[in-house]
This record gives structure tokens, C-alpha cells and sequence, in this order.
């Protein structure tokens, strides 16, 4: 375990990515799965930032129990640069970890511990490039988001965007650090969650065939997701930037039933849609919904009671930055890249691109295929490209982007 002091590094990379692995080291001792709150880590940063003299807002929910933090260090009324992480990370229950979740192990130059991938790693990062900027002269002001919420549908960084929408002047870009190996991703497909609520009627078991039951109208309908995800990859648009170069609906979670002889007059299907931006999601929710309609159709003269209601449960937008844009270039800049990839996660990217019209990539230490697992990590080579990615930044907000 580590535990170092805290302070504002010098522009050597060594000593910065100490810095950086020293505060992460404590951003990981903080358990802030999604379902709990992350307000003590915000005020840990908030402090932080605070005492080298950075301005800094939290904005908590309802509850004070959490809240995003944005800060700015630079000259004031101009767009600046902006970089975005988010502070949960998924529950460690159920696996079967070799080293403590939130306690940060080095070992054979890896970093371990709940979100080092995902993605407190940038964030760490992130916050020491704040730590330096305050000392430097900028030309160009440099800004931190940092939201909660993210893992559960990008929910909590709307009241942080709500901020932005009414400030007078917002980010010219912006970095989400999330994990793609230091790549820079330029789109990832949108997600739509939904619910279907299948109502049949219930009966006892001996007598099935005269109720009517509503697990097995559940599986009639997962038969027409699966029948629309057939045609979708068949006939939809495609993009071969992705592993999945074409829309996906999936089943998730189906619940109902009380015990085995009694009917179900109720099943609950969870099931969600990503899409391409060439893709239309109303469209196929309504194809769903004309599927869903043509299996009650022969039933309501029996069971007039008989439905499937679809209902939204919460979605964010796919990022489509174009390869051209001046955001991509500038950070293939600072990263040396060539190329340009996409993800097949989603992020708090195409909220920012969407909703605020701030053009946004996605370049970030680590790899998702090391996020949401037991001993998760982060590899100390990844922290050092990072580093070198933002100290290359801080150049060029001295002389002006």
C-alpha cells in the first residue's frame, strides 16, 4: 500500500506522475460505488484545489449526499480546455479480488484497485495538471469537471452541464479521460434504457392454459427484440470503427412470478437499445411496440387486460466528432497519434458534444478491458502517457491554444 504526501509537483515527469499516483491513491480509498455517496471526495479535491487558489463550485443533489465539482484555473472569460472524468465506480460484490478494492497496491507496474481503469486514474491526472497550472502563467484557461453517477446512465453530470448551458462562456473542447489505452476516440453509439411491463392474468398453475401469463408474453417480446436486432444486423446502417459495427438491442433483466403454481399476471423486462448515430432509436421503439401490439392483438378478446408498455428509463447520446475536427487534431498533437478510434462503451462525451455543442474526444490512460473486474488496473506506463499527454497540454496553454 502507498500512501504519500500530496503536493504540487514540478515539471519533471517523474515527480508529476508521483504526484498523480499519490492522489490516487487517495481518490481509491474513497468508496464511491454509485450507490453511495461521493461528497467526501469531493471535498477532499475541492479542498485541494482550493488551498493552491483555483476557483472551485461544487453542485450537490438534492440529497448533499454528492455532487460534481468544476473548476478553472487561468485567465477568466475565455473558453479554455476542459477535461472530464467521473468520480463512481461499479460494486466490487461478488468478486473474488487479490488485493484490497479501495486501497491502492503498486506491483509489477501496475497500479490495482476499484477505478484506477475507470476512471480515477485520469482523474488523478487531471487534478495535478490543476495543481501545476495555478503557478503557471496561462494564456488559455484550463477547467475540471468531475461528475458522480456516470456508471449508472451519465445521470448525475446533467446538473453540471444545466451549470454550463447558463454560464456566458463555455470550454472551446473538451478531454473525457476515460480509458482507451491513450488512443483518441473520436464516438461511441448512444444508449437508450427501457422497460417493458408485460400484464397478463393470473390463475393457478393446474389451469394455466385459462390464465394468461405474463412471463411467457415476456418471451414473446424478447423473441421481438431478437427478431429486430436479426433484421438490424442484416439491413441497418453499419460503421466498422466499432468491434459491433452495427446497432444492438439486448435483454437484461427479466423479472416475475411469485411461486411455481401460480400464474404471473405481471413480468418486468429490462432491455436497452445502443445505436449508431445513423440509427434512430424512436424508430425501433416503435417497431418493438408494433411487434408487442401484434402479440396482444389475438389475445384481448379473452384478455382484454392484456398489455406490453414500453417505457424510457433513461438515456444519453452517442458522440460523433468528426476525424477532421480542430479538437482531434489538437489532442493527436499532444498524444503523437496518427489515427482515431471508437469505443464501445459510452461516456459523458456526447452530452457535452450535444447538449453544450463542445467538441469532445475521448483519451484516457488504461483499458476498459481491465474495468469492472476483480483486481482491476491500471498500468504505470499508461499513468506515464497520460502524464505526458497533459503536460503537453499545460505547453500549450502558456503559449495560447
Amino acid at each position: 500500500m502507498i500512501s504519500p504526501p500530496i503536493q504540487p509537483a514540478p515539471s519533471q515527469p517523474d515527480l508529476m506522475e508521483a504526484t498523480a499516483v499519490a492522489i490516487l491513491d487517495r481518490l481509491i480509498a474513497f468508496d464511491t460505488v454509485s450507490s453511495r455517496p461521493n461528497i467526501a471526495l469531493m471535498n477532499w479535491v475541492r479542498d485541494l484545489l482550493a488551498e493552491a487558489g483555483i476557483d472551485v463550485v461544487l453542485i450537490p443533489d438534492p440529497s448533499g449526499s454528492k455532487a460534481n465539482l468544476y473548476a478553472s484555473v487561468g485567465p477568466k472569460g475565455q473558453s479554455g480546455v476542459m477535461l472530464s472524468g467521473h468520480t463512481d465506480v461499479v460494486p466490487v460484490d461478488g468478486q473474488d479480488w487479490t488485493v484490497p478494492p479501495f486501497a491502492l497496491t503498486r506491483r509489477d507496474g501496475r497500479l490495482y484497485g476499484r477505478g484506477t481503469t475507470d476512471m480515477k486514474g485520469f482523474c488523478a491526472h487531471a487534478i495535478a495538471l490543476m495543481l501545476r497550472a495555478a503557478g503557471r502563467e496561462l494564456k488559455t484557461p484550463l477547467h475540471l469537471a468531475l461528475s458522480y453517477d456516470e456508471e449508472v446512465g451519465c445521470m448525475g453530470v446533467r446538473s453540471l452541464i444545466d451549470m454550463l448551458a447558463g454560464a456566458p462562456v463555455r470550454p472551446a473542447m473538451c478531454i473525457v479521460g476515460e480509458p482507451t489505452n491513450m488512443a483518441v476516440a473520436t464516438g461511441h453509439k448512444g444508449k437508450v434504457a427501457l422497460r417493458a411491463t408485460c400484464t397478463g392474468r393470473e390463475g393457478h398453475s393446474a389451469l394455466a392454459p385459462m390464465a394468461l401469463n405474463a412471463l411467457h408474453l415476456a418471451a414473446d417480446f424478447i423473441g421481438v427484440i431478437r427478431r429486430v436486432q436479426a433484421r438490424v444486423a442484416a439491413e441497418g446502417p453499419r460503421d466498422g470503427d466499432y468491434d459491433v459495427p452495427y446497432t444492438t438491442l439486448h435483454a437484461g433483466v427479466l423479472r416475475g412470478g411469485v411461486q411455481v403454481n401460480i400464474v404471473p399476471n405481471q413480468a418486468v423486462l429490462d432491455f436497452e437499445i445502443r445505436s449508431l448515430s445513423g440509427d434512430d432509436p424512436l424508430a425501433l421503439i416503435t417497431e418493438l411496440e408494433a411487434g408487442a401490439e401484434a402479440i396482444l392483438a389475438p389475445l384481448r378478446a379473452d384478455f382484454p387486460e392484456a398489455a406490453i408498455r414500453v417505457d424510457r428509463l433513461w438515456d444519453y447520446p452517442g458522440l460523433g466528432t468528426p476525424s477532421d475536427a480542430a479538437v482531434v487534431n489538437f489532442v493527436k498533437g499532444l498524444t503523437g497519434a496518427n489515427g482515431t478510434i471508437k469505443v464501445a462503451y459510452g461516456t459523458e462525451g456526447g452530452l457535452f458534444s450535444q447538449r453544450l455543442g463542445i467538441p469532445t474526444v475521448i483519451c484516457g490512460p488504461g483499458s476498459m478491458a481491465q474495468g469492472h473486474k476483480p483486481d482491476e488496473y491500471v498500468t504505470e506506463e499508461q499513468m506515464a502517457r497520460c502524464g505526458a499527454m497533459l503536460d503537453a497540454l499545460l505547453s500549450r496553454l502558456e503559449v495560447g491554444v
